[in-house]
């Protein structure tokens, strides 16, 4: 199936596996572009040399075109994205920032980038700066999506940019392939589909979890990392989106997150209470995010992790491999397009 997408990336299949974090590995990753779509690595949890070894692992796993994430807001993302121009990665996706530098870097050696957006706005924006695609993510997905539904955002950010268009937030069937190319996307991010597959690190108590959930099963809050997010529903994310951190639990909490990420504890914490008490609320709010996700994803532990995930794991009910999975979205998306009307 060829797109603008396949096209322009250079890959066979028009299905993105996104930057998520603990689980976007470079085993999943490769995976994922040896099945004919585009891995994106996440480096979140990351530090500058531990990004350049899983970039190095996932060129000793596959020849084929993949990217890493970066969002630009977290502590330690510059330094990645540093690191993925020198190593000249092929694709960048930045989210939550101004990519500008990194379009002017990635395309000095032929590296495509990627933004991602949840407005027409941010959309517009990031063509100007020239990025080559738009990874559109809907109200429907796990972790950060925007407040408009995929169905009515695609088609927004359609009619305001020409760019390609990787659409995500409630999609992981072929079914739902063929209805987002409908909207004008080409092609489809699938991070909750991608998560339970066989390459996946994710705990196997937690897929399992995942399998059993509906559609309607998440909890949608700005009180887990300081940003809209959503979440499997379980008590424990109950307990974390219940009220946003007070500012003294904030500072030690960005305390112990600058000590693990070894950033300028002084800067970090005493001058963010002094100068910027909010942006040290978000700071200290992610990190204390982070270790529930990672929790949850490594340990399986739902006593005291979270799992982020989309709408659509209640369509989500087996653990194929990633090859076996796009194989079948395939044969699913050519079985939609024929029954539709003429």
């Amino acid at each position: 199936m060829h797109t603008r997408f396949t096209e322009t990336f250079g890959v066979q299949l028009p299905l993105l596996c996104p930057g998520m974090s603990y689980i976007a590995t470079p085993e999943l990753v490769a995976a994922t572009s040896n099945a004919g779509g585009l891995g994106i690595l996440a480096t979140g949890p990351l530090t500058a040399e531990q990004t350049r070894s899983a970039i190095r692992r996932i060129r000793s796993l596959t020849d084929k075109p993949f990217g890493i994430g970066c969002t630009l807001m977290m502590p330690g993302a510059r330094e990645n994205a540093e690191v993925a121009l020198q190593e000249q990665v092929p694709v960048i996706n930045y989210s939550l920032g101004k990519g500008d530098w990194i379009v002017k870097r990635a395309s000095s050696y032929g590296g495509k980038v990627i933004a991602t957006v949840v407005t027409e706005k941010h959309a517009i924006s990031a063509e100007k700066i020239g990025v080559d695609a738009l990874l559109v993510t809907g109200h429907e997905a796990a972790a950060h999506g925007g407040e408009v539904t995929s169905l009515v955002l695609i088609p927004a950010i359609r009619k305001v940019s020409s760019l390609p268009i990787i659409a995500a937030g409630g999609f992981g069937t072929g079914q739902g392939l063929i209805a987002a190319l409908a909207l004008g996307a080409d092609a489809i991010a699938m991070g909750s589909r991608l998560a339970l597959t066989q390459e996946s690190p994710v705990h196997h108590t937690t897929k399992d979890m995942i399998r059993q959930r509906s559609v309607g099963d998440t909890i949608y809050s700005r009180n887990f990392d300081g940003l809209w997010c959503r979440v499997m529903d379980t008590p424990t994310a109950r307990k974390l989106t219940r009220k946003p951190l007070g500012l003294l639990v904030a500072g030690w909490r960005a305390l112990g997150m600058a000590r693990r990420m070894k950033l300028p504890i002084g800067k970090t914490v005493l001058g963010g209470m002094l100068t910027q008490p909010q942006n040290l609320r978000q700071l200290a709010q992610f990190g204390a995010a982070t270790e529930s996700i990672r929790l949850a994803i490594e340990d399986g532990d739902h006593q005291r992790g979270v799992q982020l995930i989309g709408q659509v794991q209640g369509l989500l009910d087996d653990i194929p491999t990633v090859n076996e999975l796009f194989q079948r979205l395939l044969s699913e998306a050519r079985a939609t397009r024929d029954t539709l009307p003429n």
